[in-house]
């Protein structure tokens, strides 16, 4: 009979770690935190457009990391009427003094681990939030403007951008601070069938290849790899243009007051 209620009792077990598992299929590489819910946990959830010319990636220079450069793309942004269910998760916001107006309503701050699941879980609904076309339409209006193409932005409205992959990190413990750090990031191409996509894709490869415009570069897989394209740094999220590997560390934004 003791037998009996063990063998029960594993079974029960197994069953909830499939079940846990199956809710969080889109999520498996951070089943460490939902098993372990201890703590906070720091959530980032991106968007990443993908222009390429055979292996050489189009990266923008990244003014909060002068001297550096990556992918167009940035932060989804939560809708007002989401609030509600991230109270729910006990979503707090991450605002830096020196950009807290640019950073308003990013999917970007902190939740306890235990969580985490059903936060991930309300993201992939879908559900008070940009969609990756909005989120990508809305970095490169902000991003073309910043590194000094404005006449570009004319070009966004129209465009439509194919999934590529989801990289989700899996959780990191972050030097110097008491939180594990999770990130997920969602590739797209950009759809080259209209003619706006096609000057827009056309202008930044024009770009890319001038050696004295340094607003754009055209990195290879080798540059991202190894970080640098010259005397300029890449930022490691760069490499999920081509791949599911991280390489090196984050690059410190510079600090403001």
């Amino acid at each position: 009979m003791i037998i009996g209620i063990i063998s029960s009792l594993i079974a029960s077990v197994i069953a909830g770690i499939g079940t846990l598992a199956w809710r969080n299929r889109k999520n498996l590489a951070i089943l460490t935190v939902v098993l372990m819910p201890v703590g906070t946990v720091r959530v980032s959830l991106s968007t990443l457009l993908r222009i390429k010319e055979g292996d050489r990636y189009v990266l923008f220079h990244t003014p909060y990391t002068p001297g550096s450069y990556g992918p167009p793309g940035g932060v989804v942004k939560f809708h007002h009427s989401a609030q509600q269910h991230l109270d729910r998760f006990s979503f707090r916001e991450e605002l830096r003094a020196a950009h807290a107006g640019v950073m308003q309503r990013d999917l970007r701050g902190f939740v306890p681990a235990r969580r985490l699941a059903s936060f991930l879980r309300w993201f992939h609904s879908g559900s008070g939030r940009e969609s990756a076309t909005e989120c990508l339409r809305r970095e490169l209006r902000e991003e073309l403007s910043e590194i000094g193409y404005p006449d570009l932005r004319a070009e966004v409205e129209s465009l439509a951008f194919r999934f590529v992959r989801r990289v989700a990190e899996p959780p990191r413990k972050v030097p110097g601070r008491d939180y594990r750090q999770v990130r997920l990031f969602e590739v797209y191409d950009l759809e080259t069938g209209d003619e706006a996509a096609s000057r827009l894709s056309s202008r930044l490869l024009d770009s890319g290849r001038d050696a004295n415009d340094q607003r754009v570069i055209l990195a290879s897989s080798q540059d991202i790899v190894g970080g640098r394209y010259g005397e300029l740094f890449i930022g490691p999220q760069s490499a999920f243009l081509f791949g599911t590997r991280r390489y090196r560390q984050d690059i410190p934004p510079v600090a403001r007051a």
